[in-house]
């Protein structure tokens, strides 16, 4: 979702709708997620637009990321998002369409490195 440019109504400024990646990214910084990675998967991936991965400081702390994260897209116009793995919150996904969250304990996500993989630049001819 682009922002809109901001309009003048009455004399007042609207201000610009936020995008979907700005919502996600403040939303984890105030629930105090660490380690916050941001991938642009433009030309990796036609399944999403940005991938995020965080951790959080426990299971209850991973699940806690999650539900704030959820409704802060809701709050923002961005309801809809399929979350899986919130009964065991070793690792949970939040697939919002446009941005897929990846909120993990710091020792799974060192297990399953998804960074290492989706950081990496691909050769030209892969990326058409």
């Amino acid at each position: 979702m682009n922002p809109v440019a901001p309009r003048s109504r009455g004399g007042a400024v609207q201000q610009p709708h936020p995008q979907m990646i700005d919502v996600v990214l403040q939303s984890l910084d105030d629930a105090k997620a660490e380690h916050t990675v941001s991938i642009d998967m433009t030309g990796k991936s036609p399944l999403t637009d940005h991938m995020v991965i965080t951790s959080g400081r426990s299971h209850r702390h991973v699940g806690a990321v999650a539900d704030q994260l959820t409704r802060a897209l809701k709050e923002h116009g961005f309801g809809g998002a399929k979350v899986e793995g919130v009964p065991s919150c070793d690792w949970v996904l939040v697939d919002a369409g446009d941005v897929v969250v990846h909120i993990f304990r710091p020792e799974v996500r060192e297990f399953y490195n998804l960074e290492k993989m989706w950081s990496a630049d691909l050769p030209a001819a892969e990326a058409h």
